[in-house]
């Protein structure tokens, strides 16, 4: 699994699972028992994808508006 984003916006996250779940890609979206016991603000959720999907899941989420594309290396 790797990384898509982290985030503590809630709102965002519901949007972004909603995405992937439509395009059948799976995630899982980690981090959010220690969310619920006091370290929401600290620590961010986060969603990660199968190494397979990330292209495919990082460009469903920039034609949504739901992130940045990626910068490429210099």
């Amino acid at each position: 699994m790797v990384e898509l984003l982290r985030t503590n916006d809630i709102v965002l996250l519901s949007v972004i699972e909603l995405v992937l779940k439509e395009s059948s890609i799976h995630y899982f979206l980690a981090d959010t028992q220690m969310s619920s016991i006091g370290f929401a603000e600290a620590l961010q959720r986060r969603i990660l994808v199968p190494q397979a999907q990330v292209i495919k899941a990082r460009r469903l989420l920039v034609e949504a508006g739901l992130m940045e594309p990626p910068v490429a290396p210099a």
